[in-house]
């Protein structure tokens, strides 16, 4: 069974305890059967980030169970699979600045993530080699900035909660888990808040 929902609108908040009880419930899966607990650690929107964690390690306490981290931008760039070239997944972060990785076309990650603001020389140096597969919801602006053969953007894709899963499989096979103490969001950046106004 597969489900999944992206929606710009969605409260973490107020619908993520409610879409967990609808898996269990449709699964025919109750939480007592459950091995352990995966999440997207980011990076991402620092309130989302915050929720789900949270959510995640709190579920892991309450049923004795482990927690699996999985890297937004590895968890995207398996949305698509390429022959040869480069992907990048981009996650939009403020303005013109975008979350990014870099992987080859076997999903490795060749340049570490980084929180970058967009220019016409952006990615250049894997441009300049082979194709570049961009894909997330930064497309427009990247679109915007950067005019080069060898860059493809893919529009329909967006961080997925059936590749975090397959994923966290694989760490699951090898007891690849965290210490849900002390495990953290990978929030890339320092969080800004808006001040509240004085009189």
């Amino acid at each position: 069974m597969v489900m999944e929902e992206n929606d710009e609108n969605y409260s973490h908040s107020k619908r993520l305890h409610v879409f967990i009880n609808e898996l269990l419930e449709k699964s025919n899966v109750p939480p007592k059967d459950l091995s352990a607990i995966s999440v997207s650690k980011g990076p991402g929107s620092y309130t989302g980030l915050r929720i789900g964690v949270s959510s995640a390690k709190g579920l892991c306490f309450a049923l004795g169970i482990p927690l699996i981290s999985i890297d937004t931008l590895d968890a995207f760039a398996h949305q698509i699979e390429i022959s040869d070239g480069f992907i990048i997944p981009l996650i939009d972060a403020r303005r013109m600045e975008v979350y990014s990785s870099v992987y080859d076309n076997n999903f490795i990650k060749i340049r570490e993530t980084k929180a970058e603001i967009l220019s016409k020389n952006s990615f250049e140096d894997y441009l300049k080699k082979s194709k570049v597969y961009f894909l997330g919801n930064s497309n427009d602006k990247t679109k915007s900035i950067i005019d080069n053969p060898n860059a493809f953007f893919i529009d329909d894709k967006l961080p997925s909660s059936i590749q975090v899963g397959k994923l966290a499989y694989e760490k699951f096979m090898s007891n690849d888990f965290e210490n849900t103490a002390d495990f953290e969001p990978f929030y890339l950046k320092e969080f800004i808040g808006n001040k509240l106004k004085t009189n």
